[in-house]
């Protein structure tokens, strides 16, 4: 399970808040467009494939940013929520 940072830049009301829902269900908002999502695979290929059933590619913007076990202790946040944790992981 790895936790991804999900941020999107999509122009279009309808389709952003189509995209935010769907993302709040897989993980935790963060910053208005940004999202923080500890998955396993299957969820992750899940959400992926949901995704581009909501975007118009030649339009909008979508990044995904995987954050390992390694890097997770180094994350560095100044203000708003924490970072969300793995399940079963100690961060340190």
């Amino acid at each position: 399970m790895l936790i991804y940072v999900i941020v999107y830049d999509i122009p279009v009301d309808k389709r952003r808040y189509k995209v935010a829902d769907l993302l709040s269900g897989y993980g935790q908002r963060v910053q208005f467009s940004v999202f923080e999502c500890a998955l396993p695979v299957a969820k992750y290929q899940e959400l992926r494939d949901r995704l581009k059933q909501r975007i118009n590619k030649s339009e909008d913007c979508v990044r995904f940013y995987p954050i390992s076990s390694h890097t997770h202790s180094q994350v560095e946040i100044w203000g708003g929520p924490d970072l969300i944790k793995v399940p079963g992981s100690v961060v340190v």
